[in-house]
């Protein structure tokens, strides 16, 4: 009678000590070098292109950054041996990538110094990797999260509300910026998108029974009780405030789809979809009508190429249409092109600004890089063992996947351009340490995914 027991319990001790092979970490680690090549060529290109000598000195400090990127992968064999392996390959040469035309652009406007943006990227990018790092070493399991899930709520809320402190707040279009003592200054949206990540997961995965078996049928649609269609309501309700109040379509858009990714996930209703869509969209449409600003973004959007607006509100649009356009199959080449030509080229426009210098190419390649990231978070979420999990990573990954769209559809023209930013590639150091910090999450949960395999012994 004991000897199935005890093979079953060897059996279930062997399946959570498998282990990668040191062949396919090997691999993994080329992956990484490969990312770090690219990048590394990329700056030497942008380099010749524009002056035609290389600068050490840069080279150096993204040098630096690589270092950064192969101490997280030798801390993820330490403490996550089974984390996906291509995340962080694929983020490094994102990343790596942005810095490049970040600094190509520099080199054009003529900006040297710590008043160069490209070195000021690199600076968050360092503190972007370590701050994964530390994540990876100190949250050794993340479903402790979980216990914290209206703490991290009410914590999103009144970071989305930082910027109408009095002292805190800052002018610059849209009201989502607040400045600490003078010194520097940090998008605090970015971090709210996280924590209400982690209070949608945990929310959902308490009331999931209640919103798909209880309530009341209409339409063909069974509407659950107000308690727990409230929350649903009030996060629409919060995302038009934000419109509103900040002049931010882009992160209103953004948080609502995150909760209606996730609220599908959670209870597998396409109905839920059809009702966010109609929200959505019944929202944008008010917000066109009432608020100027949000009016102006939609003419721009149907009519660009109207001369009332190109030599004014829709110029940058058009810059950018002609900079991809001008970029053609294979692109002018880095440091040969002329992106500087388009306002905020190395934010808002930083995809047209590669586009131009690598082409219809280089272009397809940055998407294909971004569909295997979020194919693989979905994928961790999927294989997820518990529910927490699950939501979290979908829903993290659904949030990149839909910033990626808005900006791409955008500046493309496909979608009325918003307020966003590229994930990785755009200048700015709140949104570049919100994704790392995503990274490290999806690299925790896909740890515990493959660790702990589900095992059913009959």
């Amino acid at each position: 009678m004991t000897a199935p027991l005890d093979t079953d319990t060897s059996v279930l001790k062997a399946l959570r000590g498998i282990r990668r092979p040191a062949t396919q970490r090997n691999r993994e680690l080329g992956l990484l070098l490969f990312a770090v090549g690219i990048t590394t060529a990329a700056v030497v290109l942008v380099q010749l292109g524009t002056s035609g000598t290389i600068d050490p000195t840069f080279l150096s400090y993204c040098g630096g950054l690589a270092g950064l990127a192969l101490a997280l992968h030798i801390v993820l064999r330490i403490r996550a041996r089974d984390a996906d392996p291509f995340v962080v390959p694929i983020a490094t040469l994102l990343t790596g990538l942005g810095i490049a035309m970040i600094y190509r652009l520099d080199i054009a406007d003529e900006v040297t110094g710590w008043s160069s943006l490209g070195l000021r990227q690199l600076a968050w990018a360092t503190i972007a990797v370590v701050g994964a790092i530390l994540i990876v070493v100190f949250l050794r399991n993340y479903r402790v999260l979980f216990r914290y899930t209206y703490i991290f709520g009410v914590s999103g809320i009144l970071l989305l509300l930082l910027p109408f402190v009095p002292g805190l707040g800052l002018e610059a279009g849209a009201d989502v910026w607040v400045s600490i003592a003078g010194v520097f200054s940090f998008q605090p949206g970015e971090l709210a998108k996280i924590c209400l990540a982690i209070f949608f997961a945990g929310y959902l995965v308490r009331t999931r029974e209640a919103l798909t078996s209880v309530g009341t049928r209409f339409l063909g649609i069974t509407w659950p009780r107000a308690r727990q269609l409230g929350p649903l309501l009030a996060i629409w309700g919060v995302s038009l405030g934000i419109i509103v109040l900040q002049r931010d379509l882009g992160t209103g858009l953004l948080i609502f789809g995150m909760f209606v990714a996730m609220l599908y996930v959670a209870t597998g209703k396409t109905s839920w979809v059809i009702i966010g869509v109609v929200l959505a969209v019944s929202g944008a449409l008010a917000a066109s009508q009432v608020l100027p600003y949000v009016g102006a973004r939609f003419s721009n959007w149907l009519d660009a190429f109207n001369p009332a607006y190109i030599n004014g509100s829709s110029y940058q649009l058009v810059a950018g249409i002609f900079g991809l356009a001008h970029g053609g199959l294979l692109g002018t080449g880095l440091g040969l092109g002329r992106p500087d030509l388009t306002p905020l080229a190395h934010n808002d426009y930083i995809f047209p600004s590669l586009g131009e210098e690598l082409g219809l190419v280089g272009v397809f390649a940055i998407l294909a890089l971004y569909m295997v990231f979020i194919s693989r978070g979905i994928r961790i979420g999927i294989a997820g063992q518990d529910d927490f999990g699950k939501l979290l990573a979908t829903g993290l990954s659904f949030t990149l996947a839909l910033q990626v769209f808005i900006m791409v559809g955008g500046v493309t023209r496909l979608i009325p351009l918003t307020g966003l930013t590229m994930p990785f590639l755009a200048a700015g150091g709140s949104s570049l340490i919100a994704n790392w910090l995503i990274i490290a999450l999806l690299l925790r949960i896909s740890d515990a995914v493959r660790s702990r395999p589900r095992v059913v012994i009959g």
